[in-house]
């Protein structure tokens, strides 16, 4: 029997997927907890239409994003710290602070899409990445001041 599964089930096939089973497995458990349908020409016509659905979808976040990534790059975060002798930067700037700053300026951005692995702690110019969808990164410059 070929069943298209509506959702990933491990080592068996993934959403979307069309695969040849047996009959009792696709009965007894595929159908039965909602992994998969049978194949007929609704539930194919389905399928078509959401793979459609979810083709424009991607491409219009993908527009989206890049629009956001052009933004970004050309925006610079300014940030004044205090210093003490020798310009050492007293405290840093964080994840969270530059995440409140992105919002100021209008950007949604969250805390989780910027891949800093240490808060930033001297003087000058510091590049953060943003992920801002599966492929598309935005680099920002921070400059941090005294």
């Amino acid at each position: 029997m070929k069943v298209i599964f509506i959702k990933d089930l491990k080592k068996q096939g993934k959403k979307g997927e069309i695969k040849e089973v047996k009959d009792g497995y696709a009965q007894n458990y595929l159908i039965k907890n909602g992994y998969a349908v049978q194949m007929t020409g609704k539930n194919l016509n389905t399928l078509e239409k959401e793979k459609a659905e979810a083709k424009e979808e991607d491409s219009k976040n993908r527009k989206e994003a890049q629009a956001l990534k052009e933004q970004l790059e050309n925006t610079e975060f300014l940030f004044k710290v205090k210093t003490g002798e020798g310009d050492r930067v007293f405290g840093s700037v964080s994840p969270k602070q530059l995440k409140d700053e992105l919002h100021k300026k209008g950007f949604k951005i969250e805390k989780r899409q910027l891949e800093m692995v240490n808060n930033l702690t001297s003087l000058g110019y510091h590049n953060v990445t943003v992920v801002l969808y599966k492929d598309i990164k935005a680099i920002i410059k921070v400059h941090i001041v005294k």
